[in-house]
């Protein structure tokens, strides 16, 4: 059974144009990245960013549409390599 840790008070302060505030320490998320989400009571939502899996990606690649003929790239001359000295 997952322990729930007490609610703590945080200082909203200013970043530039954007609000921050400082997680605390046992609050802290993994990696570098989160997103941020409103539910419907206007909760603010921070849950660390998920990284794909290969799985993930290899879903993606599978989901996109083939290139058109106009979109493919056209034919590139393989030229010889020039010789040089050593």
């Amino acid at each position: 059974m997952a322990t729930t840790i007490p609610s703590r008070s945080v200082r909203i302060f200013r970043n530039g144009r954007s609000q921050a505030i400082r997680i605390p320490r046992e609050f802290a998320l993994p990696g570098n990245e989160a997103i941020i989400s409103r539910d419907r009571k206007g909760r603010l939502i921070v849950e660390p960013a998920k990284k794909p899996s290969p799985i993930d990606l290899v879903a993606l690649l599978h989901s996109w549409e083939p290139l058109s003929d106009e979109d493919a790239m056209p034919p590139i001359e393989d030229f010889p390599p020039e010789p040089f000295d050593l």
